[in-house]
């Protein structure tokens, strides 16, 4: 299993007062010193934490897979065909929100995303989508030719460890019917070094993109060495 860090958090820590440090990607070479798979950024619409310059440097600098997070925006599009990140990853957006609320609902999306993903994919990027732990959304996912998925655990992550047999269960099924689907299966959102660890025994599962958590103990131990210490937990070291 491998570990995707995502670095948004040191950027919004750097917009919280409009400086030029701390850095994201001082981060994500630090995360890549410290066991990193691949780096994540999501790009938003308003800009509000990754930059246009973050984006590009990190492209440039990193050795791992670059995940890029963006909306199905015509302007995206464009900056994703530009910057050629490893994989992109469509998630919704909507205005205030505090961190992305929810996976696309594709039964709800007016806009047909077949072409968009066909572009994207024929310029050489991977492309997968964030998504609720919903089986009719796999089906959708399939049908609109992307590679791969990134199950939404915010739920997940939202209950006491003695509540969470249902969910994991539900995370288990849309897994292995996204495989059935021939879709590579990422997982992602509220995950910590603590209630990651259920979801190891998943082996559908072939990433986790964790941002938060690593980012708030990279405070106190440092980038390099919080960004060690989950993967050592995902990949089972001692």
């Amino acid at each position: 299993m491998d570990l995707s860090v995502n670095v948004d958090h040191i950027a919004t820590l750097r917009e919280a007062r409009k400086e030029n440090f701390p850095d994201p990607v001082y981060a994500a070479i630090e995360a890549e010193l410290g066991g990193a798979d691949g780096i994540t950024v999501h790009l938003r619409g308003d800009r509000r934490h990754i930059k246009d310059r973050d984006l590009e440097i990190i492209r440039g600098v990193i050795k791992t897979q670059l995940t890029l997070e963006m909306a199905a925006t015509p302007e995206m599009q464009e900056i994703a065909m530009r910057v050629k990140p490893d994989d992109v990853t469509l998630v919704p957006e909507s205005p205030g929100e505090v961190t992305t609320q929810g996976g696309l609902n594709l039964l709800n999306i007016q806009q047909d995303l077949k072409s968009y993903v066909s572009k994207l994919v024929n310029a050489g990027i991977k492309v997968g989508g964030f998504v609720d732990p919903d089986m009719e959304q796999i089906k959708e996912m399939a049908r609109l030719g992307v590679q791969y998925i990134e199950i939404n655990t915010d739920a997940y992550s939202k209950l006491r460890p003695e509540h969470s047999r249902d969910e994991i269960i539900r995370i288990a099924r849309v897994a292995k019917a996204a495989r059935r689907e021939n879709l590579v299966v990422h997982a992602g959102h509220g995950l910590n070094y603590r209630n990651i660890r259920p979801l190891l025994h998943l082996f559908e599962i072939t990433m986790y993109s964790i941002g938060f958590s690593i980012v708030s103990r990279a405070i106190f131990t440092g980038m390099k060495q919080a960004t060690t210490e989950m993967a050592n937990i995902i990949k089972g070291v001692k």
